[in-house]
């Protein structure tokens, strides 16, 4: 078993409060301060965690009551929390919002209480002055269960402003932990799926987050944040399963700037089943490693198209591989690479039929299902469960998966002998069976092509 100790959840009113920027410089403070930080993001979310590690030096850890279930929550985050001071947890959208399915909520408030940890709201200040005593009343009352220990005001205009607010709040019991001004240094970049990942702009962000960090420590009471942290109780998990050790075997990354979206998770259950992780960027890379399998995660191949399309020695490096057999697990962005094109733009041409298009509407929600033949990652009605979020369509969509979200379902995806396709981002904490099925996929290739059958 292992021990969860000083711990924060930073959540918002509501998206575009500023909690990510916050987080991202509170983790940043802390480690300036010679602390070594554990940052974590609760619900979906590759690009967050990119900043994260940039500010305290870690891959974040995602906590997803959907994806992984209640009973894995505490596990994963006291198990990363191990040998660092104090967790940092990010939280999701607004305080209260959840995936919409029951009986799990997925909330940051629901997260916060499976962690037993003190919750530190951000106000979007830029509005009001002493409306925000009904906001503040409001959100630390609402769930009597949740410990809301203090309160950020974000986006304050003047010295003024921020008197008329800490009036406002003088009766509540609720500690005010700072104030931040408006500051062009706390807008990070975004597009079309949130922020610009990190990997791509890695000196700009650095600067960033040390102005950020710096601006934090100047205007938050970071003790009084340290003591918070500290007065949670100590509480013990249980250790989760993770694969069984299946056979050595050579799996092939697709990783660079136009593919980072990977749960680090997936990675070591992969490694934790036999798998020896190659990583090769499709922006330079001409060849694939000597590999046995291929896992290709998500990230923004439509933005790199013409890159990815002029690099045809990769492409058909991939093609004629699987056309022997090598079993290729494709998420999303890999799904992409996989189709015949993204717009005008060549790809690899492994799912012949299916073209993929970019729409300006998103795609995005919590999905779970079953597949609808055998393939790679296991029979027909393998359970499946994950998410979705992108702007690009693939025609036709393919019918081999099964997907229920709360408001729609439907077969999508591609599972073709030793290809399984799909928008579905996995996380295999809940389903780390998953990773061995795929390893030995990969290995009764490797006996296969070693035996000369190929």
């Amino acid at each position: 078993m292992t021990e969860l100790r000083n711990r924060l959840v930073i959540a918002g009113t509501h998206s575009g409060v500023g909690k990510t920027t916050l987080s991202i410089a509170i983790m940043a403070a802390f480690a300036k301060k010679g602390k070594k930080v554990m940052p974590a993001k609760i619900g979906p979310d590759f690009i967050d965690p990119s900043y994260h590690e940039l500010a305290a030096g870690k891959r974040s850890v995602n906590l997803d009551v959907f994806m992984q279930g209640e009973e894995a929550i505490l596990p994963l985050a006291a198990k990363a929390a191990q040998g660092s001071d104090i967790l940092v947890a990010e939280g999701v959208m607004g305080l209260f919002d959840d995936s919409g399915f029951s009986p799990s909520s997925g909330s940051t408030a629901s997260v916060a209480k499976l962690l037993s940890a003190p919750v530190i709201l951000v106000v979007d200040c830029s509005a009001m002055s002493s409306s925000v005593k009904a906001v503040v009343h409001g959100f630390s009352t609402l769930d009597k269960d949740l410990n809301t220990a203090g309160v950020i005001l974000n986006k304050v205009a003047s010295e003024g402003h921020e008197i008329l607010l800490r009036e406002a709040l003088e009766d509540l019991d609720i500690k005010v932990l700072g104030a931040i001004k408006k500051n062009a240094d706390f807008e990070l970049h975004e597009r079309h799926l949130g922020l610009t990942p990190a990997i791509e702009q890695k000196e700009a962000v650095l600067v960033s987050i040390d102005k950020l960090a710096h601006t934090v420590m100047d205007s938050l009471d970071l003790e009084a944040l340290w003591q918070i942290a500290a007065l949670a109780p100590v509480i013990k998990a249980h250790d989760l399963k993770e694969p069984r050790f299946i056979e050595k075997v050579r799996i092939g990354i697709c990783a660079g700037k136009a593919f980072n979206f990977y749960y680090p998770e997936n990675l070591a259950y992969l490694e934790a089943a036999g798998g020896e992780l190659c990583y090769f960027d499709p922006l330079s890379d001409e060849e694939l490693p000597d590999i046995q399998g291929l896992y290709m995660g998500g990230g923004f191949p439509e933005v790199y198209a013409k890159e990815i399309s002029a690099n045809k020695k990769l492409l058909d490096d991939i093609s004629v591989k699987v056309s022997t057999g090598m079993p290729v697990w494709a998420e999303c962005g890999g799904y992409l690479l996989l189709c015949q094109s993204i717009g005008e733009d060549q790809m690899a041409g492994v799912i012949k039929e299916a073209k993929a298009v970019m729409t300006n509407r998103p795609t995005l929600g919590y999905r779970h299902g079953h597949t609808l033949r055998a393939g790679i990652l296991g029979p027909r009605d393998t359970k499946v469960r994950g998410h979705e979020y992108h702007y690009s369509q693939v025609e036709p969509t393919g019918e081999d998966i099964f997907l229920e979200g709360r408001f729609q379902s439907g077969r999508q995806g591609y599972i073709k002998g030793n290809v399984f396709a799909s928008y579905l981002h996995q996380h295999l904490a809940s389903t780390p069976e998953l990773a061995e099925t795929f390893i030995s996929s990969a290995a009764k290739h490797h006996y296969l092509q070693s035996a000369g059958t190929y």
